[in-house]
């Protein structure tokens, strides 16, 4: 995978720069990071940044949330951040979306602070992120039931999903790369799935039985459920503490520089 790191590390500063924000991390997400990309996909560049400290103790509304999609040298970006403390309270509400945003191997802008936010997010894992697991997938079948042409996308959405689910309650550890969460609980079928989304096919080709997948779907519908019983994550984040102090420490530094 050869991604146009430096592009997009740019693309970062400028449009958190127009808020006059600095980025605290950025990383790649979407089906970069799934593992199944193709040619043509735009790249989920995610993130949180750092509004000045005037903007934050102001009673003025400031803009959390700083988003850009374009094409830019042929590549279609889309571009999303939250402000520090945004994004530090949706990793207290069982968001599984910005757990991997974080914990994301494919870092277009990272370092310590980065590394010390992990350290405290695998604190802040609790068993009720499989709800996020949970409801995206159903969100998916939905789609799927409503596709007039059935996607390879969205059934491998589906499976990563569940398995990400199943993995991080398991483990308390975030995977989103499907790839790997196959080596760890292989899936027939799904390699093929993957080869016909790399290839840009509209849709799974007609000869193809749909049943073993959905039957699939549904007894890792049911693993997730049994994860989530037998999970020891705890019931609620023990490092709340720790991130609010880590959050307070970012913008005590952004005042002195």
């Amino acid at each position: 995978m050869n991604l146009p790191m430096d592009q997009l590390r740019a693309i970062a500063l400028r449009e958190t720069g127009k808020a006059s924000s600095t980025p605290l991390f950025v990383t790649i997400s979407g089906a970069h990071l799934y593992g199944f990309a193709s040619p043509d996909s735009d790249f989920d560049v995610r993130g949180a940044h750092l509004l000045p400290l005037p903007a934050v103790v102001s009673m003025s509304p400031q803009r959390e949330t700083i988003e850009y999609s374009g094409v830019e040298e042929g590549r279609e970006i889309d571009f999303v951040s939250h402000d520090a403390g945004k994004f530090f309270r949706l990793m207290l509400k069982k968001n599984g979306y910005v757990m991997e945003q974080i914990f994301s191997p494919i870092e277009v802008a990272g370092g310590a602070d980065l590394e010390e936010l992990r350290e405290i997010a695998r604190g802040c894992l609790t068993r009720h992120i499989h709800h996020h697991y949970k409801g995206f997938f159903e969100n998916q079948m939905a789609l799927f039931a409503k596709e007039p042409v059935k996607k390879a996308k969205t059934l491998l959405y589906a499976y990563r999903v569940l398995l990400t689910g199943i993995h991080v309650l398991k483990s308390g550890e975030i995977e989103a790369n499907l790839p790997k969460l196959l080596d760890l609980h292989p899936q027939p079928g799904v390699g093929e799935l993957m080869a016909a989304k790399v290839k840009e096919k509209a849709g799974i080709g007609g000869g193809t039985d749909l049943e073993p997948h959905l039957t699939a779907l549904e007894a890792l519908k049911g693993t997730l459920e049994e994860s989530f019983q037998a999970s020891t994550l705890p019931e609620e984040p023990r490092r709340a503490r720790d991130l609010d102090d880590f959050l307070v420490r970012l913008r005590l530094r952004e005042k002195i520089a």
